[in-house]
This record gives structure tokens, sequence and C-alpha cells, in this order.
């Protein structure tokens, strides 16, 4: 199951390398998909003159051909439609991210006059495609809200996108799976039914030979495990997405002191970049040696090249060149983040931060966890998100313990000077993800690998003290692996099996699994999914979500989501939180 495989046959089979020039036009969409799994280098060697955007005002150039790649949306069809009115090019291929509408394909023929639209064809590229075995459906703030009018409810729109992406995702796979999902979470119960009843509709297309062993979709939702999202990484890609922010596979420079303009905005993707697809799930106690042998290597590289005594060296020169100038920039690139990294683990107290953050998700000490969050949320150095973060996973913790002291902590950073708008959404989050919203604890001390948890975690220097935690979802997966997962927990959606649940056998080891958790999902999660595929090489195993989390999205989707969200009775922060501190 290689889902960036599949997201690049896909798009060979697009623009195919036949030497003919071809413009791509594409929506703001399927520009993020593009991008995340193809370059522009790429598209240039199979004859793409120019990318632009459907919505866009170009030239007109009869006698190029045209392909356009869009999301079948109402808008994008639209835009379609209007570019066949007053056509800028001889001929047009469309292909469709998704299954499109026949209104769709009816207004496409209608505003085609002059028949310049040659096919139409229905691609299954609809998630950004992150890794391999890791998707995001990008439903995040701004651009969509994926709560409703409570937190058990979906914004239809969100829920329809994930629907969709979903969808594709087991097309792309070629997988009819069994769908189970949370059973504490309607949003999951929800989401598993439209994308069974989805299935159903679409039969055709899911005429797959049939496994022994049928795949697994399980669905999730993150308020199960709000720990994981709210605790500081230490692997490369997770750090950077954490501290920096990768979006859509690009990391937005431009705020970091003494930065070269070229390097204000960067690409950051596991295709695009051989020394981060080695490196992705590097500790940053090993990340410092590994970029100066980096460094050394190019200097080595540098130094042999400044030797030209011959025609022959010359032409060894010419022709590597272009390699030379693209591992300069390379190196530059590494060199910026992990410095700026290191700056801000050293500005920012991280160390204290998440040696503290390690001890609320792992251990219970309360007296000594508070005296040392007393502290922290009172140093300079310390951000006012981190404190916030602090506070919510003491929160988490010791809810249920009659001498927390949660509201007067969250009194304490507002006379801190934090913004109070920040500090409420401690309340918010325990309203969503709190102990009587879970179906698990979190904070329970076995292992699900216990015999080998001390190799499965697999990473050095650092990991006794800041990486003890492991997500949640290690329990769940073993559960399925071993055939443990309960039904009553997880039971199948309506439709998903052709015998009663009663009788369906839990016990069948299944080879394949796709994960999908509403809420979001974290690079942790993702690098929990890594080990256990380098442990268990008989397991694939496919991880995707509404977003790719880090903390700050986190609480912020909580804090917006809250505004529309009635209060009820005995949910504001002081009804909620008062009899604990009596």
């Amino acid at each position: 199951m290689d889902l960036l495989a599949a997201a690049q046959t896909y798009i060979r089979q697009m623009v195919p390398d036949d030497g003919s020039l071809k413009i791509l036009l594409l929506d703001a969409e399927t520009t993020q998909i593009v991008s995340m799994v193809f370059s522009q280098s790429q598209l240039l060697q199979r004859q793409v003159y120019l990318v632009d955007r459907l919505d866009n005002n170009r030239e007109k150039m009869k006698h190029l051909k045209c392909i356009v790649f869009i999301r079948p949306t109402q808008e994008s069809i639209r835009n379609l439609a209007q570019e066949l009115y007053a056509p800028c090019y001889g001929e047009y291929h469309v292909y469709t991210s998704n299954i499109i509408s026949k209104s769709g394909l009816e207004q496409i023929a209608e505003a085609d006059d002059l028949e310049l639209v040659t096919k139409v064809i229905e691609l299954f590229a609809d998630q950004l495609v992150v890794s391999p075995s890791l998707f995001s459906l990008n439903i995040t703030i701004p651009r969509l809200l994926e709560f409703g009018s409570s937190p058990t409810q979906w914004n239809p729109q969100a829920l329809d996108r994930a629907t969709q992406g979903i969808l594709a995702t087991l097309l792309a796979l070629k997988k009819k799976p069994v769908i189970r999902y949370q059973s504490n979470s309607e949003r999951a119960r929800k989401l598993a039914s439209y994308v069974q009843q989805s299935v159903q509709a679409e039969r055709p297309l899911f005429d797959f030979r049939a496994s022994d062993t049928p795949p697994i979709l399980l669905f999730l939702d993150r308020k199960n495990d709000p720990v994981t999202p709210l605790l500081l990484p230490w692997t490369y890609q997770a750090m950077v997405h954490e501290l920096l922010n990768i979006q859509n596979g690009t990391v937005d420079l431009s705020n970091v002191p003494d930065i070269r303009p070229e390097l204000k905005q960067i690409v950051l993707t596991e295709e695009s970049d051989p020394f981060f697809k080695r490196n992705v799930f590097l500790n940053f106690g090993d990340l410092g040696s590994t970029i100066k042998d980096y460094v050394d290597h190019f200097q080595a590289k540098t130094q042999s090249n400044k030797q030209i005594e011959s025609i022959a060296d010359m032409k060894r020169f010419v022709e590597d060149y272009p390699e030379f100038r693209r591992l300069s920039g390379n190196v530059s690139k590494h060199v910026t983040l992990v410095s700026e990294l290191s700056r801000k683990v050293e500005s920012e107290s991280l160390l204290d931060v998440s040696e503290l953050e390690q001890s609320l998700a792992c251990n219970d000490a309360h007296n000594q966890d508070l005296k040392t969050l007393q502290s922290l949320i009172q140093s300079s150095k310390v951000t006012d998100d981190a404190k916030v973060r602090l506070v919510a996973l003491y929160a988490l913790r010791y809810e249920g313990n009659p001498n927390n002291q949660i509201r007067v902590l969250m009194e304490l950073l507002v006379t801190l000077g934090v913004p109070k708008e920040k500090t409420d959404v401690i309340s918010t989050l325990l309203r969503v993800a709190g102990a009587s919203q879970r179906l698990h604890d979190p904070y329970s001390s076995d292992s699900i690998f216990s015999r080998a948890r001390s190799g499965f975690t697999g990473l050095k220097g650092v990991e006794n003290v800041y990486t003890q935690h492991l997500p949640l979802l290690e329990k769940i997966l073993s559960w399925l692996i071993k055939g443990k997962l309960r039904m009553d927990q997880y039971p199948y959606a309506d439709g998903s099996t052709s015998v009663p649940q009663s009788t369906v056998s839990t016990k069948e080891r299944p080879q394949d699994i796709i994960v999908f958790m509403v809420g979001g999902v974290t690079y942790e999660e993702a690098l929990l999914i890594h080990k256990i595929s380098e442990t268990m090489p008989g397991v694939r195993i496919v991880l995707g979500g509404t977003s790719i989390l880090r903390s700050q999205l986190y609480l912020d989707q909580l804090r917006e989501a809250s505004a529309q969200w009635q209060t009820p009775a005995g949910h504001t922060a002081r009804e909620r939180l008062s009899h604990r501190v009596a």
C-alpha cells in the first residue's frame, strides 16, 4: 500500500512524456495535491510548458494542448465551463481527482460548444500525500472548520470532503475494506456510515480481487488521545512542523532572524529532498552530527570540482554542475532549519518545557508537577502558547484529582498577561476530550508491545527524558493486529460485513490496515506507523487524518469551533472546575 506511488502513477498518466508541449491548469486544491508528489522539474521533463490556476486570466495559445486537473466541485466545474466558453487552447484533456457527478459532466458538455474536450477521466488523487503511508485531507482552519454546531457534530462541508477523500484513497489503493469505528465517537460513526454507503453506491468501482484476510478501515477520534498533539516532538519532520509549521510541503522562514532571501520559503517534502527523506524520523540529538556530515560531504565535493586541468575535467564539471547547485541549496536549507530549531530550543527553554510535558503525560506526581509548572509558566523565556499547552496537559492529567489547581493556574496565566481567549481553550479541551469523553485511558502504564517496547521506539540520545510517551494509537493497533480489538468498543459499520456482527471473528490478523483519525493526526503517530512497519513486515498500514496537527493548530481549531457552540450548564470554566478546587 503505497499512496505516493499511486499518486505519481496518476500524474504520469495525466501528463504523458510524449514529446508534445502542454499546459497544466489546476484549481486551488489540486495545486496542493500535485505539488506534494511531483516537482516542477519533473513536470518540465514531461513537456509541461506552463502550470497555472484555472481561475487566472491567460493569453490564447491555440496551438497548445491543455490538461485540466480539478476537484469535481461546483466551483471548479463552473470555472472550467467559463474556460470552455472562451477557450485559450486547441484541445482540452480533463481529469478529476475523484468521482464526478452526472450533472457536472452535463455542465462541461454544455459549455463545450466547440467540442475541444477530448476526454474526461476520473483519477483518484484527492488527498495530500505526505509519504507512502501518510495522507491528510487538509480540513483545517481557516479554509474549512471540521466541527459543526456541537463537539459531536460535523460541519456538513467537512463531512462531505472527508467522505470523498477517503473514498478516493480506497480506490487509489484498490482496497474494499471492512469498516470499523470508535464506538464513543458520533463523528467517527457518521463518517464510517457515509463511507460505507458510498462504497456500496459505487460497487462497480470496488470490484477488486478479494484477499484471504480483508483490509480494515478503522475510524478513530482525536478526542480519545488529546495528549499526543500537545507534546513537543523531537524528530526532524515533527519538530519542524511543531516549531515552524510545514504547510502543504513548504516552510515559511521569513520571520527567522537574518534569513537569506532565497531561504524565506523552502520546499520540504520527502519526494523532492533525498536528505530529508533519509532523516525524516531522526531525533534531534543525532541531527546535528548528521548535518555536519552532510556539510563535510558538500565541502569535499566542492573541493574536488575545483581541480580542472583538462577538457575531460571540464566536461565532468559541466555534467555535474546541476547536481552541484542542487546539493548546495539543500545544504543551506537544512543547516538553516536545524540552526533555527536549535535557537528556539535554547531561547524558549524547550528542554525544560518538554521534560515537564513528558512527566505530565507519563507519570502521576501531582505535587512535583504542580511545583514545576508554577515555576515554568512564570518564566519569561517560555512562550504564551507553551504555557497554555502545559496547563492543558496538567488539566487533562489531573482533572479527576480532588486537589487539582486547574482554575488557579488558568487565572495565573491571565495575571501573567496570557490573553483570556487563549486560556479559555483549556475548558473547551476538557469538554471535548476530558476523561468522560474518552474510550480509553491514555495514561495507563501497560505497553502494547510490552516486551519489546524499549526497542520499538528506536530513538537515541534524548529518548529517556523527552520521548517517553507513546501515542494511544500504539495500543489500538496492537489489539487490532493481534485480533483483540473489542467489538463493543470498535463495531463494524452497518453493511460493512455480510454476516451478523455477533458472529464476526476478530481473531484474524489483518495484513492491510487503513487508519483515519477524525480531528487530525500527528507526525508522532506517523513515526509509530513507520516503527510498526519495520518491526512487523507482514503488516501494511496507511495513516490519514482530517489534518496534520501541531499543538497550536489543535488548540486553535478547538477555540474556533467553540465560538459556535452553546455552552451547556455546568460547562463554563468556573462551573466545571470550581468543585475540584474547593
